[in-house]
């Protein structure tokens, strides 16, 4: 069995064909538990995560890094900025705190100046270029220019009319800032940072964007969307903004910046005026996007190009204020069980970890609530699986309906028989995925726990020599009824449900 996510990632420094793309994550903490520094890193080593974004200089993070050999991005919050493009002085003391103090040991790469500036703190816009080269300044000072690039990251709102991407251009009122800093970025050979939200354009496109245009998914040719002035075809969402920044870009004159995605993801809940905000729509998101990325498809406008991401993000953040979608665009929970495993099957590369076999049984969507009982019934006795986990008060209690039950019940079954062929059936109401089902602390067999440990369905197994007696009223479902009579047809029944 293998780790659950499968990312292998390599640096990109220019527009070249020749470069290879890579895939990172972003690490917010805005988490009323968050693992301490070394936990997170601990994590990202088993997972195999080469480049990560940090939205601050967090001294305890970058000393856990060091000597990991993973590229890391710095921030300069938003809070820091006013102060730093005042002054050559406040923003060569934080070259030297926060950059200086690390290096070579922690492989700092990149310093995102702010975050969204234009768009969260405008005031800030006049100075935000001053930032960038008064930090750029201090690197160079440090003989640390030619290691570490400076930008900024931008909301792709700032482009305007982005479809058909060769019409797009940047907000004009901005222009005052974005020659100067497109200037800057050209002359030391950074990149643009662009953060690129799929799931917003298509929640506010008001059904215009197709959700399968969104989520990567295959489209007939008669449904990909088509700049009718370059007759470029465009098979989704990223590709098409992507190209409409490198089109922003060309407008205003700047044709040889490269395109770094610093955010893009998919969250995985919603509250009810987010209905596409599930966990399949992440998962299919985010391995589709990895898969793109990491394959050099590039974009339409410049194919094989690298276009490298920063997945967002590492764990879901409880405590971000606005929707429920805000907290859960993590890959991970704070304890370090995965959201869901991702489909990276063909991803087009050579992975440290391969996960194609991690797969769950679980009750099928719609199935007939007492045929679930029953084979709830015959997992928990005949079966031989240990549902103790599903007792009140125990980690798989909640929630307490037999949908949730049994999915634990049949997956414990799957895993102890070895995902034997006919071992997730149990009568029909039961089926195989790649997602984890795991929630909160419920950690199902055949998952991965903290830091990437296994929980080995064959060690739920209780043994042979086991008193207990079959299935404890404790197990059932909240919604279902069912006389001893029922429970007792049930042990009777034994294999039928496989």
């Amino acid at each position: 069995m293998a780790v659950f996510l499968l990312l292998f990632l390599l640096l990109v420094s220019a527009v070249s064909g020749d470069e290879d793309a890579f895939i990172g994550v972003n690490i917010g903490t805005d988490i009323s538990d968050m693992p301490s520094p070394t936990e997170v890193v601990a994590l990202l080593k088993a997972q195999s995560i080469r480049y990560v974004r940090l939205y601050d200089a967090d001294r305890a993070m970058l000393l856990a890094l060091a000597n990991t050999g993973i590229q890391v991005t710095v921030s300069v919050p938003n809070d820091q900025l006013l102060g730093i493009g005042q002054s050559n002085a406040t923003a060569a003391n934080w070259v030297a705190r926060n950059i200086v103090a690390h290096v070579p040991a922690t492989n700092i790469t990149a310093i995102a100046v702010g975050s969204e500036v234009l768009n969260a703190l405008p005031n800030a816009g006049p100075i935000l270029v001053s930032a960038l080269k008064f930090i750029h300044s201090a690197l160079v000072a440090s003989n640390l220019d030619s290691q570490i690039k400076v930008s900024t990251p931008h909301s792709s709102s700032i482009i305007l009319d982005s479809f058909p991407p060769s019409q797009a251009f940047f907000n004009r009122s901005w222009d005052p800032v974005m020659v100067p800093l497109l200037k800057f970025l050209q002359s030391t050979g950074s990149y643009l940072m662009l953060n690129v939200y799929p799931y917003y354009d298509y929640i506010q496109s008001n059904g215009k964007i197709p959700l399968d245009y969104a989520l990567f998914r295959p489209l007939p040719p008669n449904k990909e969307a088509v700049d009718v002035n370059t007759l470029l075809h465009y098979t989704n969402v990223f590709d098409a903004v992507v190209d409409a920044a490198y089109f922003a870009m060309s407008y205003l004159n700047f044709t040889n910046i490269p395109v770094v995605v610093t955010e893009s993801g998919w969250p995985s809940k919603g509250d009810s005026s987010e209905p596409d905000a599930i966990v399949d729509n992440a998962n299919t998101y985010n391995s589709n996007l990895i898969k793109h990325v990491l394959n050099k498809t590039g974009t339409p406008k410049h194919p094989r190009i690298a276009v490298s991401t920063y997945i967002y993000e590492l764990y879901n953040e409880d405590l971000r204020t606005g929707s429920d979608s805000e907290k859960n665009w993590g890959l991970f929970d704070s304890n370090g069980i995965p959201v869901y495993t991702m489909h990276l099957t063909d991803a087009g590369t050579v992975f440290a970890n391969d996960t194609t076999n991690q797969t769950f049984c679980v009750a099928k969507r719609g199935a007939d609530p007492k045929m679930l009982q029953a084979a709830l019934d015959w997992a928990c006795g005949p079966g031989k699986v240990d549902c103790s986990p599903l007792l009140q008060g125990h980690p798989c209690y909640q929630p307490d309906n037999v949908v949730s039950h049994s999915t634990y019940a049949f997956n414990a079954y799957y895993q102890q028989m070895a995902k034997s062929p006919g071992t997730c059936d149990f009568k029909g109401v039961a089926s195989i995925t790649t997602t984890d089902p795991s929630h909160g602390s419920c950690r199902f067999p055949g998952s991965f726990g903290k830091n990437g440990t296994l929980f080995n369905g064959t060690s739920l197994a209780p043994s042979l020599n086991d008193t207990s007696s079959g299935c404890p009223r404790q197990y059932h479902g909240r919604s279902s009824s069912f006389t001893t009579s029922v429970i007792i047809g049930a042990l009777l029944m034994g294999a039928v449900f496989l």
